[in-house]
């Protein structure tokens, strides 16, 4: 049996038991975070490629096509070269970002040579995939930064120190005009415009800059002038990822194969992808009591493909789980809570994931608030005067902006938890109006209606959607 079969065989038998239990839930993500760096090398070319494929919206031009390039490469006495091209667009790296590093990860560990491309020309061009105006190009400066944030933020996930590095201004700052045309004669421009996002922003009267046409070609001649085996990316980076198979056949190359991964679905539920922008991401410098709450909040809906997204389980344990939960033999509360220490371990190791359960545990089942260790505090004596969106904002972060907050508020996700001996709790729902006076006014009315009734509370907190924090008087 293989290594990872033996993992498999273990995991599933900790799957097939009671995952209420802390014991059986901290045996399962020892399991998992040690699989993370399985060597995965005994694994025969047809296990490979369908470990791959499991994980992969397109694999083209097929999963055999892959597994022949594997079984030829061995023969050869190598591993296939991949290549995952980085556009270092941000500093700030969240879930979404991970999902093709943990299938390249896979790869390396495969005994497959990894390849990252630096896009540092591309990026000063800018990807204008998704988009509905063209992007602000970056700097050298821009580009250093966010590389080194991103770097250090994914290496959770992927190790960086076996991989080649190469960035794109090797051969495309020396690219000349008559060899740049040559490229570009043999690209039809339909080939280009088949873009929904292009198709969309020319009917909608906006621009449509050159070098954005010339995006995919650079990207593609990166491809060509590695000679890569197999280039991963997004799923909507298919067409740009399909120009590197037309530009390689120019170069005279064997064109590569293509990986895309999916694009994963915010915390929100809306069903927009993951992003910063519209705040449904888990970032990855977020604290292990953040991130296992965010995870706790999305809909049950979301959670296999979650799994299938950021953990290492096999498509026959994701089986395993969802026929439990099918059966009834497993409450998706208990699964969620599995899924949120599996990121969590991957993040901040298993010690860290026990105690996130833990301190959630205290948040949200019937114990006192007063049990959760090391929660975030605003005394009213420094914040009191200002509006409970500011105060959610600034001093405590829980939301990105004072408009997000109000949205909160509307979506009756903002309380005013007060909490007496024997672990009662009163809660009130602060409306929009309730958000916008100040925390010290609002709470004195909560207090006021206590006091009629002769109790003092012991604990106040202010509670938005699942991010608690205690407000001191």
């Amino acid at each position: 049996m293989t290594r990872l079969g033996e993992s498999v065989r273990r995991a599933s038998a900790l799957l097939a038991q009671d995952l209420s239990s802390d014991s059986t839930v901290r045996r399962l993500l020892e399991e998992s975070v040690s699989r993370r760096y399985l060597d995965l090398t005994d694994l025969s070319a047809a296990e490979q490629a369908r470990l791959i494929a499991a994980r992969a919206v397109d694999v083209l031009p097929s999963v055999e096509t892959l597994e022949q390039r594997i079984e030829t490469a061995r023969a050869a006495g190598r591993g296939l070269h991949v290549k995952l091209g980085i556009d270092p667009t941000a500093a700030d790296v969240h879930l979404g970002h991970t999902v093709p590093m943990i299938v390249l990860s896979r790869f390396q560990r495969m005994g497959h040579e990894v390849t990252l491309i630096i896009g540092d020309i591309t990026a000063k061009i800018g990807d204008p995939t998704g988009r509905s105006e063209e992007r602000p190009p970056l700097t050298d400066e821009d580009i250093a930064r966010n590389l080194a944030g991103y770097r250090e933020q994914v290496r959770p996930f992927f190790d960086f120190e076996r991989v080649g590095y190469r960035r794109n201004s090797e051969w495309l700052a020396g690219i000349t005009l008559p060899k740049l045309i040559g490229i570009l004669a043999q690209v039809p421009v339909s080939a280009l415009l088949q873009r929904d996002d292009f198709r969309t922003r020319l009917e909608g009267g906006h621009g449509l800059a050159m070098s954005e046409l010339i995006y995919p070609v650079a990207m593609a001649i990166d491809s060509a002038e590695i000679d890569a085996d197999i280039e991963l990316g997004g799923a909507d980076q298919l067409l740009n990822i399909q120009m590197g198979r037309r530009v390689m056949e120019i170069y005279g190359l064997d064109p590569q194969l293509i990986v895309t991964m999916p694009l994963i679905e915010g915390t929100d539920g809306t069903g927009a992808k993951m992003s910063k922008s519209k705040g449904n991401y888990v970032g990855l410098t977020a604290t292990a009591e953040d991130v296992f709450g965010k995870i706790m909040s999305i809909p049950d809906r979301l959670m296999e493909s979650y799994l299938r997204a950021w953990t290492e389980w096999t498509d026959e344990e994701l089986a395993l789980v969802t026929g439990r939960l099918a059966d009834s033999s497993l409450h998706p509360m208990d699964l969620k809570k599995v899924l949120a220490g599996e990121v969590v371990a991957a993040l901040h190791g298993v010690e860290a994931a026990m105690r996130a359960r833990a301190d959630f545990a205290a948040q949200f089942s019937r114990k006192s608030f007063a049990e959760v260790a090391a929660l975030p505090e605003v005394t009213l004596a420094e914040h009191g005067a200002e509006p409970v969106t500011a105060v959610l904002t600034g001093a405590l972060g829980f939301t990105p902006s004072a408009s997000a907050a109000r949205r909160l508020a509307k979506q009756n996700g903002l309380r005013l938890v007060l909490e007496f001996a024997g672990g009662e709790q009163r809660q009130r729902v602060l409306a929009e109006a309730d958000a916008l006076r100040p925390l010290a006014e609002v709470l004195g009315e909560s207090l006021a209606g206590a006091e009629g009734t002769g109790e003092e509370p012991k604990g106040v907190f202010l509670k938005a959607g699942r991010k608690l924090a205690e407000v001191r008087r």
